[in-house]
């Protein structure tokens, strides 16, 4: 089963439709799902207390639901880029570990320092930014491409 654990609401139609198309995609592989989570309001940004606050309620609403057997991706800015070939293999190999992975995609702010440590695996996707909602569309995108691979299927050329 592979979780999508992210930090705030997508409001956004076409991009909710896109999530439905490759769980349904995935769903002939595994069981996908996307929970989120409210993000707290950040007023005071400017404020280094209030970021550290704000990344710590949000990263243990996360915590909260992972279990201690499931496989944690965090989507983090200092982990390792891979390609695709890549990431499918790593993906085979995440499998075995646990029936459960789940790919965290922090809020705006980051991932507080418990989240980072629990993490299984720090993955950078791009050196671009990319708003959080298209980072789900991607990391879904990517993890649909990397079981057509695992299976030979005739997608990612």
């Amino acid at each position: 089963m592979i979780s999508i654990y992210a930090i705030g609401k997508n409001k956004d139609k076409a991009l909710q439709s896109l999530e439905k198309e490759y769980c349904k995609r995935l769903s002939a592989f595994t069981k996908c799902e996307i929970i989120e989570f409210k993000d707290e309001a950040n007023d005071h940004v400017d404020r280094e207390s209030e970021v550290e606050m704000i990344k710590q309620k949000e990263g243990e609403k996360v915590l909260s639901k992972i279990r201690s057997q499931d496989f944690v991706i965090l989507l983090h800015l200092h982990g390792d880029m891979v390609s695709s070939e890549k990431f499918s293999s790593l993906l085979d190999t995440w499998q075995t570990k646990s029936n459960h992975i789940v790919f965290v995609i922090a809020g705006s702010l980051g991932p507080s320092e418990e989240l980072i440590q629990r993490a299984n695996v720090k993955w950078k996707l791009s050196d671009l930014t990319f708003t959080h909602l298209m980072t789900r569309i991607l990391v879904l995108e990517q993890i649909y491409r990397g079981y057509m691979i695992i299976n030979g299927r005739n997608y990612h050329k």
